[in-house]
């Protein structure tokens, strides 16, 4: 019991570090690496069976190298993409239109949620808000940088690689492809519709905002066609490789073996088509301070499963039982809390300690943690990296411009998956 109780303190701890990161500007990774090795200290000392420790260390490390070397990999191809010249394309064919800043606003938060569910959440706000930046100034700036972040959660919510989250529990096995698009997808839609029309009437239609008279026209050769072509099958080769009973991870890491041998081939066959930047330069380029926070997480995570603690928070958010409205009211509840709380520990520690084996309900604690994070700019990372590329978007900013809509959509999104429930289940 002293153990649990130790654990949990020093958990609480690094939970702390890592939502006030923004504050205190100490890397939420150092905190998620300090946080699980230290748990592991406990473990050790807390007299546990050897066999039990070295067979939970294997399934954690096993854990780790599937989403740790997805993402990875899947950093790596939108870096390619990037350097390929894609998203400035787009861009550029925006800008031709001349739209008016309320169509501009809906283009953006409608291109930000397709785009979540293809590349993730976070690499999609990094990417809509340097061309919202082309369309907007001011306070337009800052709606449409929080719309942006709702929409991309919203995105990001119904897809198996949308975001982090929603990667953790399709390589648990916790849904098919088909079940989180099929199950996850209206609701989705519906919290990107409500949180546009309540965000809309929030810009100015009125000022002109600074949107260049003319932009030079994008250009692509056959050897980036054939590149970018390459990258944007990799990300559903790990859906194949799934309905052949492969590990997705193998998917994604084959994706990027025929992208880098692609780049390699053509650039050294046609100085036209060498991409800016060499494949290795590209790949360093990759978060790797997001990939510590992940394995920080997940040792972390483990390691309070090992010592019994999760098993005392499954019976206060689940109950003992697990009774399936127990289980939606705790979805919600998890999801509302992610506001606050990082939501990667979150679904982490839900996974060790829910036992349902409906999908349904796993597609349902994925729009919860996906979406509920957008009621505060810290509740996910598509907030937090706003606040950094919008340096006007404050906290209290984001609070005033997006908090009720954020609120207003993710109930609405639980509500439509409640009514698909009553209708389908």
């Amino acid at each position: 019991m002293i153990y649990s109780i130790i654990a949990s303190i020093i958990f609480a701890i690094g939970y702390f570090g890592i939502a006030t990161e923004h504050k205190y500007h100490i890397n939420k990774a150092s905190w998620a690496l300090l946080t699980g090795g230290l748990l592991w200290v406990v473990v050790a000392i807390a007299g546990i069976s050897h066999d039990i420790v070295d067979h939970k260390l294997e399934e954690t490390g096993y854990e780790i190298f599937s989403l740790v070397v997805f993402l990875l990999a899947a950093m790596s191809l939108v870096e390619i993409l990037i350097s390929c010249g894609i998203f400035d394309a787009l861009r550029t064919k925006m800008l031709e239109y001349h739209m008016t800043n309320h169509k501009q606003f809906m283009v953006i938060m409608t291109a930000s949620f397709g785009l979540s569910a293809i590349v993730d959440n976070l690499t999609a706000t990094i990417i809509m808000i340097q061309i919202a930046r082309k369309f907007f100034k001011d306070s337009n700036l800052l709606v449409a940088a929080c719309g942006i972040v709702l929409a991309a959660n919203a995105g990001g919510a119904f897809s198996p690689i949308g975001d982090v989250t929603t990667i953790m529990l399709w390589i648990a096995g916790k849904f098919t492809v088909s079940e989180i698009v099929f199950q996850g997808i209206v609701p989705s839609i519906v919290i990107g519709l409500v949180a546009y029309f309540m965000l809309v009437r929030k810009i100015d239609d009125s000022t002109s905002d600074d949107t260049p008279q003319s932009q030079p026209r994008h250009t692509f050769s056959l050897g980036k066609k054939i590149i970018i072509a390459s990258a944007g099958m990799s990300f559903i080769l790990p859906v194949l490789f799934k309905l052949i009973h492969l590990p997705p991870v193998l998917g994604i890491l084959t994706g990027l073996g025929i992208t880098w041998f692609l780049v390699d081939l053509i650039g050294t066959r046609s100085e036209e088509s060498r991409l800016s930047l060499k494949i290795e330069e590209l790949i360093q380029k990759t978060d790797i301070a997001s990939i510590k926070f992940f394995i920080g997480i997940l040792l972390a995570v483990s390691a309070l499963s090992t010592l019994g603690v999760l098993d005392t928070v499954s019976e206060y958010v689940y109950g003992a039982e697990q009774e399936v409205g127990r289980v939606i009211v705790g979805n919600v509840i998890i999801g509302a809390v992610s506001a606050i709380l990082d939501n990667i520990p979150l679904t982490a520690i839900t996974i060790d300690i829910l036992e349902t084996t409906d999908a349904a309900l796993w597609v349902l604690l994925a729009i919860c943690v996906g979406t509920g994070g957008s009621l505060l700019a810290i509740g996910s990372a598509a907030g937090v990296v706003a606040m950094g590329l919008v340096k006007e978007l404050t906290f209290k900013k984001y609070f005033q411009i997006a908090f009720f809509p954020a609120l207003v959509s993710f109930l609405s999104g639980v509500a439509v998956w409640g009514l698909q429930w009553q209708i389908f289940m």
